[in-house]
């Protein structure tokens, strides 16, 4: 198994590679839909122990293509921001069930890649929400100080409580044992009392 799962990988990162947005990581320029999804593997590593081939693909490829449907490409508010996420969910998680029909994944597995990253049942499906926690997860540890130099105090325990509430306990937990500043800690603690 581990073969597909290289496989698969192999193939998500090289469309990855292609996204032209660069994040750094250190000092180094990566393309931002490659580093989330290293990001996303490392963080399900620490997260669960012994995951399946279905979750290990679908974390990696969570943000695959994104840069391909911009934000402006649906009207402005929160429906229109709905109606993208969900185009993107749809888009994303085709691409992945390819990849996995490609390197050999057996119809449960392609399905339930699909599932988990178009989110379908989560808090009822543990697959579907150990994405959502790692996602939630790799949101406060790398994308979550730059947001809150954005963003007012307000608008920051907004997310803070929708974030805290997508997540598991198991996530919850995870989450409080993250680095923050003490700025971005005592948000938190408002954002939770």
């Amino acid at each position: 198994m581990s073969d597909i799962i290289d496989q698969a990988i192999a193939l998500i990162d090289d469309i990855n590679q292609q996204d032209p947005k660069r994040e750094l990581d250190g000092e180094q320029p990566y393309p931002a839909a490659l580093l989330y999804g290293q990001r996303m593997s490392h963080r399900l590593s620490l997260f669960c122990k012994e995951p399946p081939v279905s979750l290990q693909i679908a974390v990696r490829a969570q943000h695959i293509k994104r840069w391909t449907v911009p934000r402006d490409t649906h009207p402005l508010g929160r429906a229109g921001y709905l109606a993208w996420r969900k185009s993107l969910s749809i888009m994303h998680a085709n691409e992945a069930m390819a990849i996995a029909k490609q390197v050999g994944c057996d119809e449960l597995t392609v399905a339930t890649i699909g599932k988990m990253i178009r989110k379908e049942q989560i808090k009822r499906d543990p697959l579907v929400q150990s994405l959502e926690d790692v996602a939630c997860l790799v949101f406060l540890e790398f994308y979550f100080a730059d947001f809150c130099q954005k963003h007012t105090p307000e608008k920051i325990i907004s997310i803070v409580q929708k974030t805290w509430h997508k997540m598991s306990e198991d996530g919850q937990d995870a989450a409080l044992k993250l680095s923050f500043s003490a700025t971005q800690l005592e948000l938190i603690k408002r954002a939770l009392a």
